[in-house]
């Protein structure tokens, strides 16, 4: 073995690399809070399904309640995600002086997706979605869009912001 490849290898062994996440780094300019609309639609259907599960401690209720309990989770953290990437890489100073209450707004969808992560409350995770529609318009604001809400047509009604 040739002292690099020794050296590449003692290297990997005492500090192994870390798999790296991020939307676009480049950066594309490529943003759009859609995704984020449809997590939280996400979160509230799961909730549904939680809340009308029968009160059975059946082996199939388990299961079903398992995997909403699931989704509702993943559903909220990918929110919260695509939010974190709207809030940390499209949003500049002079959005923040045409909207101020952003970083407000940005600070409750982050702590309302831990919130319904945390519990199972209908009332909770509509005011996520209330609060990821708000980013979402004003999003589409920022790009000269005027956004109107649209009926989702999902199982579990709302709307989804869309641009104008």
């Amino acid at each position: 073995m040739s002292t690099s490849k020794y050296l590449i290898s003692l290297v990997e062994k005492i500090s192994p690399a870390r798999i790296g996440y991020a939307h676009c780094d480049i950066p594309c300019g490529i943003y759009d809070p859609h995704q984020a609309q449809i997590a939280a639609l996400s979160v509230i259907r799961m909730v549904q399904l939680i809340e009308d599960l029968d009160d059975s401690n059946s082996a199939e209720n388990q299961n079903k309640l398992s995997r909403f309990i699931a989704v509702k989770e993943e559903s909220a953290e990918q929110a919260k995600s695509e939010l974190r990437v709207l809030w940390g890489d499209y949003f500049k100073p002079e959005h923040l002086e045409e909207y101020p209450d952003l970083h407000n707004l940005f600070f409750s969808a982050m702590k309302q997706g831990s919130q319904v992560r945390q519990s199972v409350n209908l009332q909770a995770a509509e005011t996520f979605l209330a609060t990821v529609q708000d980013i979402a318009e004003i999003f589409w604001k920022t790009k000269g869009a005027n956004p109107s809400r649209q009926p989702s047509r999902q199982a579990v009604g709302g709307e989804i912001v869309y641009p104008g």
